[in-house]
């Protein structure tokens, strides 16, 4: 029989807590299973309770924006109809160059 999933309905109280898995979340453990410190440094607190739900979740096993803007590849096209990819110094000379026609055309 297939497991059906209400959003909203009642949670799982066995579920691990977000913050265990959040990049804002600063996680120390004691020797004992019960000592456990959890800091949020998006509320800046110390949460007291295990956390289901949070609209500044941000999963650490995901890469972050800045990760993926640092590996992305520049695509570029220019006027001569070449295309192709281009290294991280010319990608900057060339952004560079378009700013400066947009601001000689106004």
């Amino acid at each position: 029989m297939p497991r059906i999933k209400v959003f909203g309905g009642t949670p799982q109280h066995s579920a691990p807590s977000l913050c265990l898995t959040c990049r804002r979340a600063t996680v120390v453990k004691g020797h004992s299973l019960s000592s456990e410190i959890i800091r949020c440094h998006a509320l800046d607190r110390t949460m007291d309770f295990p956390v289901r739900e949070c609209d500044s979740y941000d999963d650490r096993s995901q890469p972050s924006l800045w990760d993926l803007k640092e590996i992305a590849w520049a695509l570029v096209t220019d006027k001569r109809n070449r295309i192709g990819f281009v290294p991280r110094k010319d990608w900057s000379e060339a952004l560079k160059r378009e700013v400066d026609d947009l601001d000689d055309q106004e």
